[in-house]
């Protein structure tokens, strides 16, 4: 029995699929295969039943996996522990980071640092909040860059700025000749929301009490941010857009900026890890970059803004 060969049955069970696996894993799907049936043999027992439209686990193969994840996870932790003795900034570092902040805040720092730091193998992954805790909790990424959320007291989270939820509205629209939004102004608004699950939406619908939110929804799907915008710059009705995304508009576009009355809904963003997390130097070399990407008045949460 190798770590090699627990790599391979943790993948998996992870993707029920061999080829999929052997692609996550770096080698051919023949390769991973002998040596998952090799390690079976070795066993005496089935660890995963086959068949044409997807692998599962068996029974005992899900326990074997379960405490296969523990062995690699402390094998990972021996190494980690010695680069931090060493202060280490090589190796592999995966990052995820939330849809609604990578397109305005990778392009600020990530090719500086991967540019500074060469021997920092940096791997990012834009998924949402829940995915991002149970890939922390797998031990599939590192760390990642969200917003700090009530539910994540089982995670260490190291402040990075606070930003601003900002109205963007069609010129068509009433609430265009408004020098500022309020909540109340938005109860029977066309509005471009993403699906439930983004925690920017979810904290928009729970700050503004958005009866449209279900409606909004049921108009499209799977939307993004730059696709809502692009829906109200058409001149469809209103989307919000995060405070960092500002600097990226043009002057046409920044004539569909509104803010919010006073108290402006903010978010705080958080570089988060697990409890048990060693890698520190790689930590704060990520935090020291972030917040020097940052514009200063981002860094605190100010009175006229309220955390949501």
């Amino acid at each position: 029995m190798t770590l090699q060969q627990l790599e391979y049955i943790v993948a998996v069970c992870r993707m029920r699929h061999f080829a999929r696996a052997a692609e996550q894993c770096g080698v051919t799907q023949p390769t991973l295969s002998a040596m998952v049936q090799k390690l079976e043999a070795e066993l005496g027992l089935k660890l995963f039943e086959r068949s044409s439209q997807q692998v599962t686990p068996t029974r005992i193969g899900l326990r074997v996996v379960e405490q296969a994840e523990e062995v690699l996870a402390a094998a990972a932790r021996v190494k980690e522990l010695v680069d931090e003795e060493r202060h280490s900034l090589a190796g592999t570092f995966r990052l995820g980071v939330l849809p609604t902040i990578a397109p305005y805040l990778l392009p600020r720092f990530f090719p500086r640092l991967r540019k500074e730091h060469p021997e920092t193998d940096l791997r990012v992954t834009e998924l949402k909040t829940a995915d991002i805790c149970r890939a922390l909790r797998e031990g599939t990424l590192d760390a990642a860059v969200l917003v700090s959320l009530p539910d994540m007291e089982d995670y260490e989270q190291v402040p990075l700025y606070y930003e601003q939820f900002i109205v963007y509205v069609s010129r068509e629209d009433p609430l265009f000749a408004c020098r500022s939004v309020r909540t109340a102004d938005l109860e029977d608004e066309q509005l471009w929301l993403l699906d439930e699950g983004h925690c920017f939406r979810d904290q928009l619908v729970k700050f503004c009490r958005l009866k449209s939110a279900r409606e909004a929804q049921e108009a499209y799907t799977l939307g993004s941010i730059e696709t809502f915008m692009r829906m109200v710059e058409g001149g469809q009705g209103v989307t919000f857009i995060p405070e960092l995304a500002l600097e990226q508009l043009s002057g046409v576009q920044k004539e569909l900026v509104r803010p919010f009355a006073l108290p402006i809904p903010t978010r705080q963003i958080v570089l988060m890890t697990s409890r048990d997390f060693v890698r520190h130097s790689l930590r704060d070399l990520l935090v020291e970059n972030i917040v020097r990407c940052v514009p200063p008045r981002m860094l605190k949460l100010n009175n006229t803004e309220q955390r949501v």
